[in-house]
Formats: C-alpha cells, structure tokens, sequence
C-alpha cells in the first residue's frame, strides 16, 4: 500500500466534516479531506456533500487562491458574479484568482456531491461582496472587516 494512494474503499470510510461557514448558517458542508491523507500541503482536495436547502458557502472570491468544483452527483445552482446557472454531474468550474464571485445552492431533493479543490496559500483574503466583508488570512490567523470600515491609502509616490 502506498502513502500516496487512496482506494475508493478507505475514501468511502474517511469521516465527514460538517462545517457550518462562518458568514452564512445555511452553508453547511460535508466534507471528506482527501489530499492531507496523501502528504499533499500546497493544495486541498475534497469531496463535499450538500443537503437538500443548503448553501455551499458565501458568495465570495479569492486575490490569492485559485479553486475548482467538479460535480460528481445531483443538481443544484451556481452563482458566478451576478448569473446563475443550472449544474449537474459531469460539470466543471474554474475559479482563477481574482476571478467573479462564485457560490451554490442545491435547492433540489438529492444531495449535490463534488470534488473541491484549491490552493492554500499562507496568505490570502476572501471577499464577499453581497455582505460588504473581507476576511484576511495570514501568520495562521483569519479576521475579517466590514468594508465600511475599510479605509483607502492614498497611493505611494
């Protein structure tokens, strides 16, 4: 058996996480971490459960992470920028850095099921334009701001 081989069958006994996101109780999501399990550290991969009536996250975008969803089972529907899209298994997003902001919803009775994966920079900030929030990810720590409480530095001469 090989570190870096993870057969189906030890990735069907893998534990879910639920997590709940920080800004939106209604993004619930069931994760099974499959890329720590193989030594991997520079980028995360996982296979992500939503129930029916749950969100998959904040509408948000990265400066510094890129990311990709690949639709293994269900239906649900993709929010990138400001259109929204009907998505199933076989679809692929792509989310360079910055890149619109992007979220899901599965809105249907099945649960969506995809494989997550993006890079883990050390240093990142994640924004979330329809809640006017930035969250700020550096030295292991994360805090967020509101934007108005943001203030613009006039440029460097």
């Amino acid at each position: 058996m090989s570190k870096h081989l993870l057969q189906r069958d030890a990735i069907d006994a893998l534990p879910e996480t639920e997590t709940q996101h920080q800004f939106n109780y209604n993004a619930i999501r069931h994760s099974r971490s499959l890329a720590t399990h193989t030594g991997m550290q520079r980028i995360g991969i996982h296979i992500v459960r939503i129930k029916p009536g749950h969100d998959s996250t904040t509408h948000h975008y990265h400066d510094a992470d890129e990311e990709f969803l690949y639709i293994l089972s269900g239906r649900g529907r993709a929010r990138i920028g400001e259109e929204e899209f009907d998505i199933a298994a076989g679809d692929f997003m792509g989310f360079p850095a910055p890149s619109p902001a992007h979220s899901m919803h599965n809105p249907y009775a099945e649960d969506l099921v995809y494989l997550m994966g993006g890079e883990k920079w050390a240093t990142d900030v994640v924004h979330y334009p329809d809640i006017k929030r930035s969250l700020i990810k550096s030295d292991g720590k994360r805090v967020w701001a509101a934007w108005e409480d943001m203030q613009e530095l006039p440029p460097r001469s």
